[in-house]
């Protein structure tokens, strides 16, 4: 039984790979939304959903104090999905990356709590092990990240623990790589990158090929933060969880996406 009605939800980075997937589902599972993003590919991404009435459009930036109380504001969940999201994006300005990522972290969870939200779930990442020797990589092993961005993905992880208090249920999800379709698309994760080589190229290139990769299609992510807002309070308050289904080498992925686009494509 779920202790938390939850009605209105914020998205930060609604507008992004998973955000304007997840908007749409949230909105037709009659939630009201708001979505708090910089719209730097445009608002189009949400163009299906754009005359719901239900759905608030906030044009701002994480790190303004004055957007995010607004934002928070009358909301009962946060999904704050918001970020530079992948090492390369992060590596082309690391104090920028980490104004973002981590130092607008901490005020926007207090400012959630101020405003008397219920329920903050973040967006980790799965990267926040780094390189194991495990086949099976659980939320028991040691995190060793490699980069600024999974060090702040991990950072922001104690950060939410610190601030945790009753009445204020959070969750951590570690996403693996997402994958699939997206008005916002991205093609610089693994399995949209190889599908795209296949079919405009005619042509996979995949370097090494052993190294594995856990992937969750993006109708599987997005359907888990919706469930997430009904799951009970105590069976998530403070956890971590990894999402993610299938854990492939690149070589396999490979082949998988030639034998779903064409079986001529050849794979160097």
């Amino acid at each position: 039984m779920q202790t938390t009605p939850i009605n209105t939800i914020l998205v930060t980075g609604g507008a992004g790979y998973v955000g304007s997937v997840l908007v749409p589902k949230l909105l037709a599972n009659s939630f009201r939304v708001k979505v708090l993003d910089l719209f730097l590919f445009g608002a189009d991404v949400l163009q299906s959903v754009a005359d719901n009435p239900d759905l608030q459009l906030i044009k701002g930036d994480l790190r303004d104090p004055i957007i995010v109380k607004e934002s928070v504001a009358n909301c009962d969940a946060v999904i704050h999905l918001a970020c530079i999201s992948n090492d390369p994006s992060f590596e082309l300005n690391p104090e920028l990356g980490k104004s973002i990522n981590y130092d607008s972290f901490r005020p926007l969870v207090k400012a959630s709590k101020d405003a008397g939200v219920k329920r903050f779930i973040y967006a980790s990442s799965s990267s926040v092990y780094g390189i194991k020797d495990e086949s099976n990589v659980t939320e028991e092993l040691d995190l060793k990240p490699l980069t600024d961005y999974s060090k702040y993905k991990a950072m922001c992880e104690e950060v939410l623990e610190q601030e945790r208090e009753p009445g204020f249920v959070t969750l951590t999800v570690r996403p693996a790589t997402v994958c699939g379709y997206s008005p916002r698309l991205r093609l610089d994760l693994t399995v949209n990158i190889l599908t795209n080589h296949a079919v405009h190229n005619g042509k996979i290139l995949v370097f090494g090929g052993t190294q594995k990769r856990p992937n969750i299609n993006i109708e599987d992510m997005t359907d888990f933060y919706i469930n997430a807002l009904s799951y009970e309070d105590a069976l998530i308050d403070g956890k971590i969880y990894n999402a993610g289904y299938e854990n492939h080498s690149i070589m396999e992925i490979a082949e998988i996406v030639r034998g779903v686009t064409d079986e001529s494509v050849k794979i160097e």
